[in-house]
């Protein structure tokens, strides 16, 4: 009867070794920045289990949120009290107010607490159909948290003050065998000394070669190295690969990334070739697959970007941060190779302002990828992972994927994208590109609290939609992407005519009067955008012919590149499988006898004799 308690207690006990419900859990983060409070979490039976671990003696706090804030939030609050575990289904409303969830959701699976710490760990459905519950899926999650000296009393939770925070992650991540021989190589790609400026955002950019091999070798993994004590500092980490047409002089020194005066040597750094982000893990290539290295192929020079966040302007802070390339000569099966899809980095990608769901698309297309993959067929590229980006007005992205007009599985999404947060989706199972596929990358952007265009271009305040593709094996294709015609953008609001030929960048305006001798940047700016005038704006956009980029790894063009294409016709929402929702939870008192009830009482006054340590 009181088997599940005992456990509990033999876990407490002086020496035990194992505790809990004895899940590995192969996910674990810090959330706060002082060590306080940690999550671990994986799948478990069909649900998503969760484990905190607290240094506290009162309540846990822990939820989802849309924005990250307490409002509109689905919470669950637990601990122990006089012995006896307690948790809580709560949700906020947009006011933020508490109140308790008449639908128990989350499931208590073990609880403790010794003199220090609070340990809770419990399981959720991802879909529950409870309207004031959080579906989960695999979009990134802004996870909260909160926890007190005190336990819950009769008037529910007391405000925790400081104690909260929160941290956006990707809950639904594959895992990956993470086992690495300790004999394996390895190289570093870290920053020396870099200062950061005392203001709450920094991009610095440095350029680092290869080591040079004599023999072919494949980067197998590739990890963080964060300097210790900066582990809230730093937030992300872009590697890029860079042109080989370089000498070493390029290596003298770092800069602020997306600066005036940001030497031009790093234009040339496009191809993301890794990701990290604060809270992300490392990255394992799958067991068949390494990025070569070593070859006239591979790189030889790449770029690190690394931001820094400083939102309380802390002064005189140096920085020795990086990334861990493991690699080896046990050459595996395939070469990784990257492609860029989506939308040409360019001024002609243009964003209304005030619109709060403005929606832009990049093209790879059938043709594009019809000559590029001929070579390989008819077995394809096979994609095992994939990143997607935008910037700071980015909402939500996904790269979707047709095979002779009909509509195949998302390759990847995120309906919640968080800039601060990027890094590889692997992908449950690897998705294979033929011949004559198409992809789009359709992204997602709110400029409500925009006075002004956005363009597309490399500053956070401008725009990207792109993805970036791990596959196998590797083929002479970097970029596959789009570029909408601008002469039709312009003649929504009115322009006739610009003077030619094009000396100037942005080209200049010849009439209407209004805009006469203005860039067509100011044209549009100039306009008097509404919100209609901007849905009307976006679903012409949608429509409108497409400039084919279509590039070789060398920087050379297959022939279909510059060609204009017009969009496929497609449904313009993506139609996702319907949810199934699970039976719902019960909460502790509803689930558990009064006899198991009274076991917890007991154990508690066991507990108050046992001097616990940390």
């Amino acid at each position: 009867m009181c088997s599940w308690p005992l456990l509990l207690l033999w876990a407490l006990l002086p020496g035990a070794t194992a505790g809990g419900s004895g899940w590995t859990l192969p996910h674990r983060t810090l959330l706060d920045s002082e060590g306080k409070y940690w999550l671990s979490w994986g799948p478990q039976d069909g649900r998503l289990a969760f484990r905190l671990e607290v240094r506290t003696a009162g309540y846990v706090g822990f939820g989802f949120s849309p924005t990250g804030a307490m409002a509109s939030a689905d919470i669950v609050v637990g601990g122990v009290a006089d012995g006896r575990p307690y948790l809580q289904d709560y949700f906020t409303n947009a006011n933020r107010e508490l109140k308790k969830d008449t639908q128990q959701d989350y499931h208590l699976e073990y609880a403790m607490e010794n003199s220090t710490h609070t340990v809770i760990e419990f399981t959720r459905e991802l879909h529950t159909c409870d309207i004031n519950d959080r579906t989960i899926t695999e979009s990134t999650v802004r996870v909260i948290w909160a926890y007190h000296h005190e336990d819950v009393g009769e008037a529910g939770p007391k405000y925790h003050n400081s104690n909260r925070g929160t941290k956006s992650l990707r809950l639904l991540n594959p895992e990956k065998a993470n086992v690495l021989s300790t004999s394996i190589p390895s190289f570093d790609l870290v920053n020396q000394d870099v200062p950061i400026p005392n203001k709450g955002t920094t991009y610095w950019c440095q350029m680092f070669k290869i080591p040079v091999f004599q023999e072919k070798h494949h980067v197998i993994k590739v990890e963080p190295v964060i300097q210790r004590g900066h582990e809230s500092l730093v937030h992300h980490i872009l590697l890029y690969q860079c042109s080989s047409n370089f000498n070493d002089s390029v290596l003298d020194y770092g800069h602020e990334c997306y600066h005036p005066n940001m030497p031009d040597a790093f234009l040339t750094c496009e191809t993301v070739i890794f990701a990290w982000a604060i809270g992300g893990e490392g990255f394992s290539y799958p067991p068949h697959v390494g990025l070569s290295l070593g070859t006239p192929l591979d790189p030889h020079y790449v770029l690190l970007e690394v931001h820094y966040d400083n939102p309380t302007y802390e002064e005189g802070l140096i920085d020795n941060s990086g990334l861990r390339l493991f690699h080896t000569t046990d050459i595996r099966k395939f070469d990784a190779g990257v492609i860029e899809a989506g939308l040409w980095v360019s001024l002609f990608h243009t964003i209304p302002p005030g619109m709060p769901d403005f929606r832009s698309e990049g093209h790879c297309t059938l043709e594009c990828l019809e000559e590029a993959l001929e070579a390989e067929k008819p077995s394809g590229i096979h994609v095992f992972a994939v990143l997607l980006h935008a910037h700071l007005a980015g909402r939500g992205i996904r790269l979707r994927h047709f095979r002779k007009g009909e509509e195949m599985r998302l390759l990847a999404y995120d309906d919640d994208f968080d800039f601060n947060f990027q890094e590889f989706q692997y992908l449950k199972e690897e998705q294979t590109i033929l011949p004559g596929d198409n992809l789009i990358t359709e992204c997602r952007y709110n400029t409500k609290d925009r006075a002004r265009m956005t363009w597309g271009g490399l500053s956070t305040r401008n725009e990207m939609c792109l993805s970036y593709l791990l596959y196998y094996p590797r083929i002479n294709l970097t970029r596959c992407a789009s570029i909408p015609d601008i002469m039709e953008q312009l003649q929504f609001i009115g322009v006739k005519e610009i003077y030619r030929p094009v000396t100037t960048w942005p080209f200049i305006i010849k009439s209407p009067k209004q805009y006469k001798n203005l860039s067509f940047m100011d044209a549009m700016n100039k306009f008097k955008w509404t919100k209609k005038d901007g849905l009307s704006f976006n679903k012409l956009v949608l429509s409108l012919p497409v400039n084919v980029r279509c590039s070789k790894t060398d920087n050379a063009e297959w022939s279909i590149q510059g060609m204009t294409a017009l969009p496929p016709d497609i449904e313009r929402t993506y139609k996702a499988e319907p949810l199934v929702c699970a039976s719902p939870s019960f909460s502790l008192h509803r689930d558990f006898s009064p006899k198991v009830l009274a076991c917890f009482m007991v154990l508690g006054s066991v507990l108050s004799s046992l001097h616990l340590g940390s």
